[in-house]
C-alpha cells in the first residue's frame, strides 16, 4: 500500500496559497490559471483554512456576494481535514468519502507538507491495482 510520504515524493510538494484577505475573485482566478480545485489559506504563517471551487460556489455566488469584494476569510472553510505522512492511500480514499470532502492536507504537528485532492488518490489507487492485476497474470501464466 501507498503511504501519503510516497504520494507525496511522487506527486510533489508543491502547495498553492493564499492569504486570507485576497479577494475571493483573485482566488478562483488563480485556480482557474493553474487548473486547480483549492488553494490553501495561509495567515502569519499559519494555515487557517481552504477555499475550494465548491467553497465560492455555495458562500459567495449561491449568497449574492460579489467575488471581487468578498475576502477569502468570509468564503473559506476553517474546519480542514489532514492527515499525517504514514497514513495510506486507502486511509485518506476512506476519510475523504466519509467525510465527503475533495482535498486533506498533509500536516506533520503544525507543518504542511503537501496537499491531496482526490484525483491524487484515485491515480495512485488504480496504479497500485493495476500493479497487483500484472503480478497475478505473470503468477497465473507461470503456473
Amino acid at each position: 500500500m501507498t503511504t501519503v510520504a510516497q504520494l507525496l515524493d511522487q506527486k510533489g510538494h508543491n502547495v498553492e496559497r493564499i492569504a486570507p484577505d485576497a479577494t475571493v475573485y483573485e482566488a478562483i482566478r488563480r485556480m482557474a490559471d493553474l487548473d486547480i480545485g483549492a488553494l490553501v489559506v495561509i495567515d502569519k504563517g499559519k494555515v487557517i483554512g481552504l477555499i475550494t471551487e465548491r467553497d465560492y460556489s455555495r458562500n459567495v455566488f449561491l449568497k449574492g456576494k460579489a467575488s471581487p469584494t468578498t475576502p477569502v476569510r468570509d468564503a473559506m472553510a476553517d474546519d480542514v481535514l489532514s492527515v499525517g505522512r504514514d497514513e495510506t492511500t486507502q486511509e485518506c480514499m476512506a476519510i475523504m468519502t466519509g467525510k465527503r470532502t475533495r482535498h486533506l492536507l498533509v500536516m506533520e504537528d503544525d507543518d504542511l507538507l503537501g496537499i491531496l485532492s482526490i484525483g491524487d488518490l484515485v491515480r495512485s489507487i488504480v496504479a497500485e491495482q493495476q500493479l497487483t492485476i500484472e503480478q497475478l497474470e505473470q503468477y497465473i501464466h507461470r503456473g
